[in-house]
């Protein structure tokens, strides 16, 4: 059964909460509309706000009207962004959310450290509350919402959990960061800015421990990916680690802002960007859809399966050069 024109809530209900499970696979209804090009907004920008309301309006879509939404941050720690979200980025994304008609907002994530901690040390929290923003602390959830994924054919032991937050979101939006990963994920862009919806542990169980310890870390981290579906994915590059990551590496800077409905499609433009930024030889020397990562995710119909399957578009009169560069880096693979 596809999950078109079904809401997300309908879609768990009828797919696979079985008994507090959801089955693992290819979830039918997520995979891209292969008759249409996933389109990722690039807007060449220093101005975080610009980047944000630029990239967004660019794509020509309005997921968030009459919704709730909920917004998951890049909040592993408290690092100076890039390693994680910048507070300007999140203040302009939740201002715009509410701009298009959102009818409430909410802030989701599970921290490395005690997520609350993190967000005190970043001065996230009276930020939302004067944007009327709720903030939901997934260390707070009962066991009980915290959603068992079964293993089916995915690399993980025993199967994952997921946040239910997450997996009942009326509209999810993900913001993430441009940079590498040194410890095993090459990269971090929207696929691994998800591992935030997983616990570090719950059920008498070590998650985390067992996706930084595995040799297919990779493949675990998109097939984390396979039970939700984010309805709009907004990366802030004007920052980058080229190398090192995720909590602080090589600086560069990106000037850039791009933004997807396709999380496949986003992080092949992302890892070109990283490409164009001269990275090290992880991302420069291998194919972006050759990436274990990107190759998973494409394989389980979460998004773009190709270069082909993506249209950069640039965000206004300024970016056009800074498009044509990434889609021939994307292109050349």
């Amino acid at each position: 059964m596809s999950t078109t024109g079904i809401t997300r809530r309908e879609f768990i209900k009828c797919s696979g909460i079985v008994g507090g499970t959801i089955f693992f696979g290819n979830q039918g209804g997520l995979a891209m509309n292969n008759s249409d090009k996933s389109k990722v907004a690039l807007v060449s920008t220093q101005d975080r706000k610009n980047g944000v309301a630029t990239s967004i309006k660019a794509l020509g879509i309005n997921p968030v009207k009459n919704k709730n939404v909920l917004i998951k941050p890049n909040f592993n720690t408290a690092d100076q962004t890039p390693g994680s979200t910048h507070n300007d980025t999140l203040v302009a994304l939740v201002e715009e959310v509410w701009k298009m008609g959102a009818k409430t907002v909410s802030l989701g994530e599970r921290s490395y450290p005690l997520t609350r901690e993190v967000m005190e040390q970043k001065g996230v929290i009276p930020l939302m509350e004067k944007l009327d923003v709720n903030i939901v602390d997934f260390d707070d959830l009962a066991e009980k919402d915290w959603v068992k994924v079964d293993a089916g054919d995915s690399h993980w032991q025993d199967g994952f959990r997921v946040a239910r937050p997450i997996l009942e979101s009326e509209c999810l939006i993900s913001t993430c960061c441009l940079k590498t990963h040194q410890f095993g994920g090459v990269f971090t862009l929207s696929l691994k800015n998800h591992v935030g919806v997983v616990p570090t542990t719950r059920h008498g169980y070590d998650y985390m421990r067992e996706l930084h310890s595995s040799p297919h870390q990779r493949k675990l981290i998109a097939e984390i990916n396979a039970p939700f579906k984010p309805d709009l994915i907004v990366l802030d590059g004007l920052d980058a680690f080229v190398d090192g990551g995720p909590a602080t590496g090589k600086l560069a800077k990106g000037n850039v802002f791009i933004a997807s409905s396709d999380r496949v499609a986003i992080d092949a433009v992302g890892v070109a960007i990283l490409k164009s930024l001269g990275s090290n030889g992880q991302i420069t020397k291998s194919k972006i859809f050759g990436q274990e990562q990107i190759a998973r995710a494409a394989e389980l119909g979460l998004g773009a399966a190709s270069p082909s399957d993506i249209e950069v578009i640039p965000g206004d009169e300024n970016s056009h050069a800074y498009r044509d560069k990434v889609t021939a880096i994307l292109n050349q693979g």
